[in-house]
C-alpha cells in the first residue's frame, strides 16, 4: 500500500496547469487575468486616475521629429511635479503610456525625472515593443490582448495627450474619440492633439465635417496644442475644474475607482 501511495501522481491544480492555461479553452481566464491583475495593482498602489500619452514608438531622442520626444518628456515632468504637490493619499493624474520606446519612453521618463509614479501598459509584439526603463517597476504591465490594454488606457484616464504617431497611435486616438462621441466614457475627458501641423496634414478633420460623416460639434472633442506650456495650461485648467474643484458632484461610479474601492466596501 505504501508503495502504491508513493507512486501515486497528483495532477496540478487547474490554475497551476500551464499547458491548460495556454489552451483555447482557458482563453476567458487569460482575458480575465488581464483585467484583474492591473485592477489589484492599481488598488494596492492607490492610483486614482491617469493622464495617458500616446505617440510613435519610432520617434527617438535624436533624429527626425526628436523635438516631440523632448517636449513629451518636458510636459510629463510638468504634470507630475504639479500632481506631487497634492495632499492626497491617492495618486492623481499619473502619467500612463504604452510602455514602449519613443514618445512612450519620453513621457515615462518625464514623470521619472519628477520622482513620480508612472504606468506602462506594454503589449507583446514581435518588434519595437519592449518596456522602457523609466516605468515604475510595480506599475509595469505586460498584455497579450490589445482590447484589454485599451480598456486600461481609457478606464482610469481623465486626459489624453496624443503626439505624432502611426497606425497604433491612430487606432488608440480614434477609439477614444469614438467612446467620447458616443458618450460611452461616462466622464469628462480632454483629448489634446500635440503638433497642429502634423495632425492637420495627416487627418483632414474639416473634410469629415464637410462630407457630413461627423458633426461640427465633434470637433470640440479635441483641441490642438504646440508647446508643453500650452498643453500643461489646458490640462491643469481642465483637471482642476472637473476633478479637483468640480462645480457639480462627481457621479458615484467616478468615486469608486480602483484606488479607493476597497475603502468603500
Amino acid at each position: 500500500m505504501d508503495d502504491i501511495l508513493k507512486e501515486h501522481h497528483r495532477n496540478p491544480l487547474a490554475y497551476e496547469d500551464e499547458a491548460f492555461m495556454n489552451t483555447a479553452g482557458a482563453r476567458s481566464l487569460r482575458i480575465l487575468s488581464e483585467y484583474l491583475k492591473p485592477l489589484n495593482t492599481f488598488r494596492q498602489e492607490r492610483i486614482r486616475d491617469t493622464v495617458v500619452f500616446f505617440g510613435s514608438a519610432r520617434i527617438k531622442e535624436e533624429g527626425p521629429l526628436s523635438r516631440y520626444y523632448h517636449e513629451a518628456r518636458q510636459l510629463s515632468k510638468m504634470i507630475t511635479e504639479w500632481c506631487e504637490t497634492f495632499e492626497n493619499p491617492n495618486h492623481r493624474f499619473v502619467i500612463c503610456t504604452g510602455g514602449g520606446p519613443g514618445i512612450m519612453e519620453a513621457a515615462n521618463r518625464g514623470a521619472h525625472d519628477a520622482n513620480g509614479k508612472t504606468v506602462g501598459l506594454n503589449i507583446r509584439l514581435p518588434f519595437e515593443q519592449y518596456p522602457n526603463p523609466y516605468i515604475s517597476p510595480e506599475l509595469s504591465f505586460e498584455f497579450h490582448y490589445f482590447f484589454m490594454r485599451k480598456f486600461w488606457f481609457s478606464y482610469l484616464a481623465k486626459a489624453l495627450v496624443v503626439f505624432p504617431g502611426g497606425f497604433g497611435t491612430m487606432d488608440e486616438l480614434f477609439e477614444v474619440l469614438t467612446l467620447s462621441q458616443t458618450k460611452k466614457l461616462h466622464k469628462e475627458m480632454i483629448t489634446i492633439l500635440y503638433g497642429t501641423e502634423f495632425w492637420k496634414e495627416v487627418v483632414n478633420f474639416d473634410a469629415l465635417v464637410k462630407h457630413g460623416v461627423i458633426g461640427a460639434e465633434d470637433m470640440e472633442l479635441f483641441r490642438f496644442v504646440d508647446t508643453p506650456e500650452e498643453a500643461y495650461a489646458a490640462l491643469k485648467d481642465f483637471l482642476t475644474e472637473n476633478y479637483l474643484h468640480p462645480k457639480k458632484p462627481l457621479p458615484q461610479r467616478e468615486l469608486e475607482t480602483p484606488a479607493i474601492a476597497e475603502s468603500l466596501k
